[in-house]
């Protein structure tokens, strides 16, 4: 029977569960569990660093430091500062013949604590914090919050901290006003409700036994921090603590098809881009996975993606490969090819009026490819040309890989953008390829299970590409 003609031309956007067989279903429910597990332990950059570098070691990848010459097949890391990590299998091809890039954040909006939090008002005890990344500050109001990061004391000496997510742990919240006196509060725009230095973590109650303290409460909980960690107070000011929400991920719906969970921007495509690069061997190029940190506020920083750190790594891996010449770095990143792996803002029938619906994601229908990203006249963006959209249209079609064009949002109502630019600044073909999610940088978001499995696909078929 003959094609019709509305099959042949129309591009058909339907659920990926409609094509989705009984193999396929537990492959995906079985790859987002682990997913979730992952999550619940690696809720900070820090966090997410140290549990990549232990699957990547127990994958047969090894420090590049310690590594004199490099061969096709050779799988290499190297950390930087405990919150970013690049990661390489080296391929058949010269590098100078260009690489195959995936790349990611692992840094998430959270609440940081000040230099100097702590205080005491009202007899009672707060951390007083400094939002980090874009965040509605309403959204984390009222919600359980856990303490995660490191003290640094000035003997060098390093302390972990994790409090709030074990059963037995405290947690922490940032207290609201009540519906009866907050006349004016409520008549308030949102975004003002609540103000950025009102986001203080009670902490506190009892007051200490000490007859002479001024601050009763506070010196309790610092003698109780002192007992556990054996700080003082100063030691906060070289400390990176962050307040995270307390939920875990959990699967949702009655289908269980979702996954609701904090930090899904950007750890869902860092962690399907470093399922995906365990399961690369003997590429013909060389495939590159970046998880790299700051996104959420620039990017800047000697962790971020605008150091020069990635190249420097990049330099390593030419010298150990005795491919390393003048102008050498330029011509790998002139040549190579790179998906940036960041989430998307998924269509929402409650908030449909800033969306233009024939270009916006969907969940449950595919990856994402944004051409471009920016705000207003693409102002911000890398805009991938149309001979590299079509080299990725026909990977993924090849692949039988689910995927959508899409836009973030309608022009002029906002924008956004990834670490695509910067890598696109430096030679290199670069197009936007994540995920759709609901409730964008709000302490939980919501993904489709079939896409998360999806984009582990794509960012496999990327790296096998020759």
């Amino acid at each position: 029977m003959e094609e019709s003609l509305e099959k042949k031309l129309l591009d058909e956007k339907r659920s990926g569960w409609l094509d989705t067989d009984d193999e396929k279903f537990g492959k995906i429910f079985d790859f987002c569990n682990g997913y979730m597990e992952f999550l619940n332990r690696s809720k900070t950059e820090r966090e997410f660093a140290a549990n990549a570098k232990q699957v990547a070691e127990e994958n047969g990848f090894v420090d590049i430091n310690k590594v004199e010459q490099l061969n096709p097949g050779d799988k290499v890391y190297f950390v930087n500062r405990e919150k970013s990590v690049y990661l390489a299998v080296i391929g058949k091809q010269k590098l100078e013949d260009g690489l195959h890039i995936i790349g990611s954040h692992i840094d998430s909006p959270r609440l940081d604590l000040k230099p100097n939090p702590v205080y005491e008002d009202g007899e009672l005890a707060y951390f007083n914090t400094h939002y980090y990344g874009g965040i509605k500050k309403y959204q984390w109001t009222t919600i359980p919050l856990s303490l995660h990061g490191v003290i640094i004391k000035a003997n060098g000496e390093k302390i972990t901290v994790n409090i709030g997510e074990d059963e037995n742990d405290p947690i922490f919240t940032i207290t609201d006003l009540l519906p009866h006196l907050a006349k004016e509060q409520v008549n308030k725009k949102l975004g003002e409700a609540i103000e950025g230095e009102k986001l203080n973590l009670l902490i506190g109650g009892i007051p200490s036994l000490e007859k002479n303290a001024k601050e009763k409460v506070k010196l309790n909980i610092l003698k109780i921090l002192n007992e556990k960690y054996g700080i003082i107070e100063r030691d906060f000011i070289s400390s990176e603590l962050e307040f995270v929400p307390s939920f875990k991920a959990r699967s949702l719906g009655f289908d269980y098809g979702m996954v609701v969970a904090y930090g899904q921007d950007d750890k869902l495509c860092s962690y399907t881009s470093l399922k995906a690069i365990m399961d690369i061997t003997n590429p013909e190029k060389t495939a590159v996975c970046i998880l790299t940190d700051k996104e959420e506020i620039g990017s800047l920083g000697n962790t971020g993606m605008k150091s020069h750190v990635f190249d420097y790594f990049i330099s390593e891996l030419l010298d150990k490969k005795g491919e390393n010449r003048p102008n050498a770095l330029d011509k790998v990143f002139c040549c190579s090819k790179m998906l940036s792996a960041d989430v998307d803002g998924a269509y929402d029938p409650l908030y449909r009026n800033v969306s233009d619906k024939y270009n916006s994601s969907f969940l449950s229908k595919g990856v994402t490819l944004n051409k471009y990203t920016g705000v207003r006249g693409k102002s911000g963006a890398s805009d991938a040309n149309a001979e590299y959209v079509a080299w990725v249209r026909n990977l993924f079609e090849e692949n039988d890989i689910k995927y959508q064009v899409t836009e973030l949002g309608k022009v002029d109502e906002g924008g956004g953008g990834t670490i695509a630019y910067m890598l696109a600044n430096k030679g290199v073909d670069v197009i936007d390829c994540g995920v759709p999610i609901l409730s964008m940088h709000a302490p939980y978001e919501v993904a489709s299970k079939f896409d998360i499995y999806e984009a582990y696909r794509a960012y496999m078929a990327f790296w096998k590409k020759d």
